[in-house]
């Protein structure tokens, strides 16, 4: 936990005119009978069904201080996408959601742009040929999104995580009943992504998006309903019922707590053993000079829970696409397919529970992109960039996600920028 230090205001003589108050950041919601809403969304889309969303969590009794909403704000299933919720005494499932542990992590390399081959189709071969990706077969036998003979790196993290997996699944075992060791290393589908970017220095990175996949989406799934369960067992009548809790003290809560940090470690486990798969794939591609990856590393969660201490209480931190962003801490903002990414230093402000975006955030959902934009438009957006450019990507296009620069301008209080990326590789599930 990042320790933030506050100065002492001056007072002012009483003859004095009192100085103007800078204009806070955020704008605030206020929910009757709840508490308010800071959103950090200026000169960026706000849906009303995302205030909505957020409003019905604010009334939950249990909610600290108030709801945060970040710039790439949006609805989503359960709880809203971009949500920082603090909470005593209770966790809701849904406020972290299905892909448990979702993140990034970026490496930036010794490598410059002018090391890169003017062809760069073969770079993004070995990286799909790397690492398992997409889905096929409905997730089953050969599945081409997961491992059919696990590697060794793959294996010997595993093997570190069983353990904590099996404790688990034996008192619930129907989260043991899917895909689990075999996903370990591998990216997934829908908005995940792999990619080669270049800095405003000309330096090459390498950076990827990925979460706990299918055991992690079991995890979530399994807690939410279970909750749901509860409240109805308890004759609890919530605004929502997607916002079932689990309140502490109960075993549902512990056991909801050690499945959900088992699903995180292993979502961390899975970006890493990707980076070094893609890493070395570079490196066997006999295009590219020797290179080192020790400059600037970051691998962060964006959905996740934590126990943080915020306006002097300990409470339990629920990010939904956003990343803690406390003094000092390194984070990756990711565009979209054809925009700029950001790597950041949280500034710790307290008001967002120190916390950044995740993203530029959806601005529409992938079927209303599949009915606006053709493959066309798709490949001119992408125009530049190795990447796929085919029907099944075309609600990734960038026009799908809300502005990168208007969502980084809203969040100017919570983080610097670091670096700016902008991907010249991208791969896709």
């Amino acid at each position: 936990m990042t320790t933030m230090t506050t100065m002492d205001a001056t007072m002012t003589p009483m003859t004095t005119a009192p100085a103007a108050e800078a204009p806070r950041a955020y704008e605030t919601m206020h929910v009757p009978g709840g508490v308010p809403v800071k959103s950090w969304t200026r000169g960026v889309p706000f849906e009303a069904e995302a205030k909505a969303q957020l409003a019905r969590i604010a009334s939950l009794p249990f909610i600290h201080k108030w709801v945060a909403a970040m710039p790439d704000v949006h609805h989503g299933k359960g709880a809203t996408v971009g949500s920082v919720i603090a909470t005593k005494g209770a966790i809701i499932p849904a406020a972290v959601g299905v892909d448990i542990g979702c993140g990034m992590i970026a490496v930036q390399t010794s490598l410059t742009a002018n090391d890169l081959p003017d062809d760069l189709a073969p770079m993004r071969s070995a990286i799909e040929a790397a690492v398992p990706h997409g889905r096929t077969n409905n997730g089953g036998p050969g599945d081409r999104g997961a491992w059919h003979d696990l590697p060794t790196a793959a294996a010997d993290a595993w093997a570190a995580l069983a353990p904590g997996y099996q404790a688990v699944v034996a008192k619930h075992p129907k989260i043991g009943r899917g895909v689990d060791a075999a996903h370990l290393g591998t990216l997934g589908t829908g908005n995940h992504f792999i990619e080669i970017c270049l800095d405003l220095d000309g330096a090459v990175w390498v950076m990827l998006h990925s979460g706990s996949r299918g055991v992690g989406n079991r995890v979530g799934s399994y807690f939410i309903e279970l909750a749901k369960r509860d409240m109805q067992r308890w004759f609890v009548n919530l605004p929502d019922m997607d916002l079932a809790y689990l309140p502490e003290g109960t075993d549902h809560f512990v056991d909801y707590v050690r499945a959900v940090s088992w699903a995180q470690d292993y979502a961390r486990a899975n970006r890493e053993l990707m980076m070094q798969a893609v890493l070395r794939a570079l490196r066997g591609l006999g295009a590219l000079p020797a290179f080192t990856t020790d400059r600037l590393a970051v691998n962060c969660h964006h959905n996740y829970v934590a126990t943080e201490r915020h306006f002097g209480a300990d409470v339990l931190v629920t990010r939904k696409g956003a990343v803690r962003a406390g003094v000092g801490d390194l984070g990756i903002i990711p565009g979209s397919m054809g925009a700029k990414s950001y790597i950041v230093r949280g500034k710790g402000q307290p008001d967002s529970f120190c916390s950044c975006s995740h993203g530029a955030g959806r601005a529409m959902s992938r079927a209303e992109a599949k009915r606006r934009f053709t493959v066309e438009d798709h490949a001119a957006a992408t125009a530049g960039i190795e990447c796929r450019k085919d029907a099944d990507v075309v609600d990734e296009t960038p026009a799908a996600y809300k502005a990168i620069d208007a969502v980084m301008a809203a969040q100017a209080d919570l983080v610097d920028v670091v670096a700016t990326l902008r991907q010249v590789v991208c791969v896709k599930g």
